[in-house]
């Protein structure tokens, strides 16, 4: 396996996490917002 590879694997499972922690974020707060009403 490639150097470049590896690189493009480790970019897209960060950004899978990223995205996975925005989402998890976004649902917290949608939750709290929901509740308080």
């Amino acid at each position: 396996m490639s150097v470049l590879a590896l690189e493009i694997f480790f970019i897209c499972l960060l950004a899978l996490a990223g995205v996975a922690m925005a989402w998890f974020a976004g649902l917290v707060v949608w939750r709290l917002f929901k509740g308080q009403q």
